[in-house]
């Protein structure tokens, strides 16, 4: 068998020292990767979806019918605790009301007379009474016949009766002179519900009939808001509700302005969560609102419930198995790659699950997954990624 050439020795063992080099750099060669910085002052925010309300909505109307003869304001305005909003016609109430005020003065009048006839009774009557007496007294010394002093027994009676009929018609027209005061009352307080006021600071949301309108009683005219009443009715995720609390600072946009931040706080959690959407709903006030607000306008809210003071940050995307608070990530302890157990935390809203536990004393994380780990590689440090 002819042996080998000298050229054919070296490329073999070329060759085999190729195999070895591409060995080692795949196997042995220590792996180059970046590893993550713990972040301080993490905030861990909750996201949430709605639109903007008002606790204070009210539809208002007059209480009497009647047919709408003003306006004086209209959907976008701004009014005050009694200011005018609208006026019925009121020519027929202000004429029965002038038609009260005529049977009160009646009513006076009659009273007055009434109150002159008794006067005059009770005069009479004490005179018939003052003669009777003598007449009686008279009679006891027999110088009066008793025909004499039976008259005057039965005038004085008379006089008595007169009186008292007199008394009877002074209270029946007191009692005339108070219903002719209490219609009127009845009639001025008819004509003053001819007038619609604003029973608070509000803004008009809408109007809703036409001058000429005949309206029933009880008819809306008017939709108003409390400006100081609106606030955000917004869902969160169920997953995330457990770290809500009432007072935590909020910020809310608005869909018409999505360029403006406004701040506010987490006014209300219901007690009852969406059985079908799996949300909780939650109410945000704000002090900074614009001064126009459009409700059922889409809004967005961010709720900040706590900070983490050293927290380290990972992208869910690192995570294998993830479970919702537990999952495996690549670590380098001691030049060396291990997957690791670990129990995380409330997400971020960009993603990011904060480590809570399970990372051994020293060991750093990988901030990317770079072809080639196993368990127990050799690994070099590249770089370090900030949270």
């Amino acid at each position: 068998m002819p042996r080998p050439s000298k050229k054919t020795l070296l490329m073999a063992a070329a060759g085999t020292l190729l195999i070895l080099a591409l060995v080692y750099l795949v196997h042995f060669r220590p792996l180059p990767v970046s590893v993550m910085v713990p972040g301080r002052q993490v905030p861990l925010q909750v996201f949430g979806l709605g639109t903007v309300e008002a606790r204070i909505l009210s539809k208002v109307g007059f209480k009497v019918s009647g047919t709408l003869a003003e306006l004086k304001v209209d959907h976008g305005d701004l009014v005050n605790t009694g200011q005018v909003l609208a006026r019925l016609d009121n020519r027929e109430q202000e004429n029965r009301l002038a038609k009260s005020m005529a049977n009160q003065d009646k009513a006076k009048a009659n009273l007055q007379l009434a109150k002159a006839n008794l006067h005059k009774a009770r005069t009479n009557l004490a005179l018939k009474q003052h003669n009777n007496r003598r007449r009686q007294a008279l009679l006891q010394r027999g110088v009066l016949a008793v025909e004499a002093a039976e008259e005057a027994q039965a005038a004085a009676e008379t006089a008595g009766a007169e009186v008292a009929l007199a008394e009877a018609e002074v209270t029946a027209a007191s009692a005339a002179l108070q219903d002719a005061q209490a219609q009127i009352g009845l009639d001025k307080v008819l004509l003053s519900q001819h007038v619609l006021l604003a029973p608070y600071d509000a803004l008009i949301i809408a109007r809703h009939k036409e001058l000429g309108t005949a309206l029933p009683a009880g008819e809306p005219v008017f939709t108003l808001a409390d400006p100081c009443s609106v606030w955000v009715r917004a869902f969160v995720d169920e997953a995330k509700a457990g770290h809500l609390a009432v007072g935590q600072p909020a910020e809310v946009r608005l869909r018409s302005l999505p360029g403006r931040r406004f701040a506010g706080k987490l006014a209300r959690i219901d007690l009852e969560s969406d059985r079908v959407g799996e949300e909780r709903r939650v109410y945000i006030t704000w002090d900074n609102r614009p001064r126009q607000f459009h409700l059922g306008e889409q809004a967005e809210v961010v709720i900040d419930t706590g900070r983490l003071e050293n927290a380290l940050l990972i992208p869910q995307v690192l995570v294998q198995g993830y479970s919702g608070n537990s999952g495996q990530i690549w670590t380098l302890e001691n030049g060396r790659l291990y997957l690791r157990q670990v129990t995380l935390g409330q997400s971020t809203l960009d993603g990011r699950l904060p480590v809570l536990a399970g990372l051994p004393t020293g060991a750093q994380v990988l901030a990317a997954l770079p072809r080639g780990l196993r368990q127990g590689r050799r690994a070099a440090l590249q770089a370090e990624a900030r949270p």
